[in-house]
Formats: structure tokens, sequence, C-alpha cells
């Protein structure tokens, strides 16, 4: 399972990095062509909207699967046993669910109705299923990551918000 999440990191992070350049670009090209040209331009503007949406979802899946979104940690921490096994499952269970029913269900809810009421956005006349389609994509990419520390769990007892090795004495940028 390694070698697919290894996959998966890849194409997270290279969708985002090009992602978040393109979001970079618009929003460089929106303040030239507002204040140099005194002529805004509407596709950037709508097109850093869009990528803003798609480098949140991405990269908060992407987060998750590197185990450094934001946790509570405290049951964890204070149990221990297996105890602390069903505390882990259980907040990889919240999660799933979450993941499952809101983002993928959800979603994909959305964005057939946005597909069949032909909802397009004002500016790129992009139809506005091709934006929402990161819910589900991003909801799924969460599920495959529980999977993967639910897998990591039962094998290692590695909690979904423990990281590998130990943490640095000075911090991330020491």
């Amino acid at each position: 399972m390694t070698v697919i999440t290894r996959g998966v990191d890849m194409v997270l992070r290279l969708v985002i990095t090009i992602a978040f350049a393109v979001l970079v670009a618009c929003v460089v090209w929106q303040v030239v062509s507002r204040y140099v040209l005194q002529s805004p331009s509407t596709v950037t503007d709508e097109m850093a909207r869009f990528l803003f949406i798609w480098v949140a979802l991405l990269g908060g899946a992407y987060t998750f699967g590197q185990r450094r979104h934001l946790a509570i940690d405290l049951l964890p921490v204070i149990t221990t046993g297996i105890l602390r096994l069903l505390v882990n499952v259980g907040i990889i269970a919240a999660i799933a669910l979450f993941a499952g029913v809101v983002m993928v269900y959800g979603g994909l809810d959305l964005v057939s109705r946005t597909l069949e009421t032909q909802q397009v956005s004002p500016a790129l006349r992009l139809p506005m299923g091709l934006v929402y389609i990161a819910i589900p994509f991003s909801g799924l990419c969460i599920l495959y990551y529980c999977l993967t520390f639910l897998a990591d769990l039962f094998r290692t007892g590695r909690g979904p918000n423990e990281q590998e090795g130990t943490a640095s004495v000075g911090g991330p940028l020491d």
C-alpha cells in the first residue's frame, strides 16, 4: 500500500503545486490589470476563486495524509492499550464517515445537480460541476488515507495523529 500512497501523494502534490502557481499568476495579473492598466480582468478573478477552492480542498486532503492536520489528541494521549486502539479507530471512523457522507456522497449529489441544471460560471462559462468535483475527489483521497491509517494502526499501533519518528527539538524551521 505504500507504493500506492506515494503515488497518491505525488499526484496531490503535483496538482496542488500547479494549481497554486496558476492561482498566484492569476492574482498577480488581477492586481496589474486593475491598478496599472485600469481595466480589471474578470476571467482571472473567477479563475483565482475556483483555484483557491481546489487548493484548499486538495491541500486539506494532502495534509491529512501527511498526518499534519489540526488534531485534538487528548484522548489518544491519556489512554493506553486496547482503549487507545479503540479511541484511534473511533477517530478514523469519524473522519471516514464525514468524508464519505458529506464530501463524497453530498459532493457527488451537488456535482450531479449542477451538471443537470447546466449551471455555468459567469466569466469562464465553465460548468460549475467541474469546480465542485473537488469536494468528492478530496473526500475520496481522505477515505483512502483513512484506510491506510487503519492498516497502519493495526500493523504498528501508530494512530492517525502520531508522526513517524521523534519531534525536532527547536521546531519545523530548525
